[in-house]
């Protein structure tokens, strides 16, 4: 009998070079219709990272200054066609990515929003997003924002409106009558980018810049839509409804993939059922955030089982090695974990923090400047960073370390993060994200 030889293997198809923060490159073979959030799934599998929803794929153009968050369910490769020589995919977490749906009304402040003004008082939280997702209503987002003359160094300030057709602007103070609105940009064919390089670039007014880039468009400033907010909020309001009209339901479905496979840990309430003309999904807008920690199974995470290996391996060490009695190995095991990031200084933290989304307990540890035994907490709450000092407390001939002056100790950082994981304590909430450094 003849041997059947093996089919010739198709080829994957599109080699992408992705960087980490530390800026290693890793190269994948990937097949033409693989989504963001795949991607993302592979570099997890081949970077023995912790799996979890919140990586992305970040689309960034150092010369530019300009970068966004891939959205889970696009065509990685047909991202990269419209991508120019310069710019470059980026591997990192985002915990901002869904944010809004756990907490929309902090997302979208009324005066922002057309139709609270409609309704007497609030609408609920269920239903603000549905009208967003919901294709046969019309909500839109108004107010100031500062753009940017083609061509010219100077700044306009306009009264503008997001619909689902566009992005316009009055051209008489802020009436929205057809005949005063101008066309600045549609939605359809165009991304919303963040602006990374501060206002020194674009001469911005604000600290709060954010750009609409058409997708076709490679690399040219002239075609790029510069604006600027007046604080982080109505930038992040702007951004998040540019999304959301952009892409609507589909945002939820990605969203809602991974929580599925979390749900059958606890039970939710009865979902609202929300009407949109593509499909029935079952929304649930039960105030899901803190709930993680607050559950002792899951509380038991890969991160503790990892603190608990090492402190026995520590003490194995210090039966076998003797370490200095200033250094035991217990008060180095820290430097292993994910959320410790060495000498760092303030602005790199700030930095890697609001890259990461600024989301109530992301945190992040690392040596303090000022005092070299002591360590600094750096957490994020209300879209704030704050920074807490951890300083060594000495007692019967042993180290401890404490954030509130002595009230609490813990032997090493590992306590220390894992008690704040379950515990608020004297933070303002507690530590939920880690803020990572990934290495390819």
């Amino acid at each position: 009998a003849a041997h059947h030889l093996p089919a010739p293997r198709p080829s994957l198809g599109f080699s992408l070079k992705v960087w980490s923060e530390d800026g290693a490159g890793k190269v994948v073979e990937i097949p033409a219709d693989m989504t963001a959030r795949d991607v993302c799934q592979l570099l997890v599998y081949k970077s023995h990272c912790l799996d979890d929803s919140a990586w992305a794929l970040v689309e960034h153009h150092p010369i530019l200054g300009i970068e966004r968050c891939v959205e889970d369910h696009e065509l990685v490769v047909q991202v990269q066609a419209s991508m120019s020589g310069d710019s470059k995919f980026l591997f990192r977490k985002n915990y901002a990515k869904y944010e809004f749906f756990r907490n929309p009304l902090n997302f979208f402040p009324e005066q922002m929003v057309a139709f609270c003004q409609e309704s007497d008082g609030s609408i609920p939280p269920s239903q603000l997003l549905q009208n967003f997702l919901n294709s046969s209503s019309c909500p839109e987002i108004q107010g100031y924002l500062y753009v940017k003359e083609p061509g010219r160094k100077s700044w306009k300030k306009l009264y503008m409106f997001l619909r689902r057709s566009g992005l316009y602007y009055s051209t008489k103070g802020t009436s929205k009558e057809p005949r005063h609105l101008q066309v600045l940009s549609d939605l359809e064919d165009s991304n919303v980018f963040t602006v990374i390089t501060g206002r020194k670039l674009y001469n911005a007014p604000t600290d709060y810049q954010f750009c609409i880039k058409p997708s076709k468009v490679r690399s040219d400033c002239k075609e790029l839509k510069m604006l600027c907010a007046e604080d982080e909020q109505s930038r992040t309001c702007w951004m998040t409804a540019f999304r959301l009209f952009k892409y609507g339901i589909v945002l939820y479905q990605s969203y809602n993939v991974p929580q599925q496979r979390k749900s059958n840990l606890s039970p939710f309430t009865a979902p609202v059922r929300s009407v949109s003309e593509n499909s029935l999904v079952a929304m649930d807008f039960s105030g899901r955030t803190g709930r993680v920690i607050d559950n002792p199974i899951e509380a038991q995470s890969a991160a503790l089982e990892e603190g608990h290996t090492w402190r026995k391996r520590s003490q194995r060490m210090n039966v076998l090695g003797s370490p200095s009695p200033l250094h035991p190995s217990s008060l180095m095991i820290h430097r292993t974990q994910v959320w410790f990031h060495g000498r760092i200084m303030r602005e790199e933290a700030h930095k890697m923090m609001i890259q990461q989304g600024q989301v109530d307990g992301l945190f992040l540890l690392r040596d303090s400047q000022s005092n070299p035994k002591a360590f600094v907490l750096t957490l994020c709450h209300h879209q704030k960073i704050k920074h807490f000092q951890i300083l060594p407390v000495s007692e019967d001939g042993q180290v401890f370390f404490s954030l509130d002056d002595g009230a609490t100790k813990f032997t090493d950082l590992i306590h220390l993060v894992e008690f704040y994981q379950l515990n608020r304590g004297v933070l303002p909430c507690k530590l939920k994200h880690q803020c990572t450094a990934v290495a390819l």
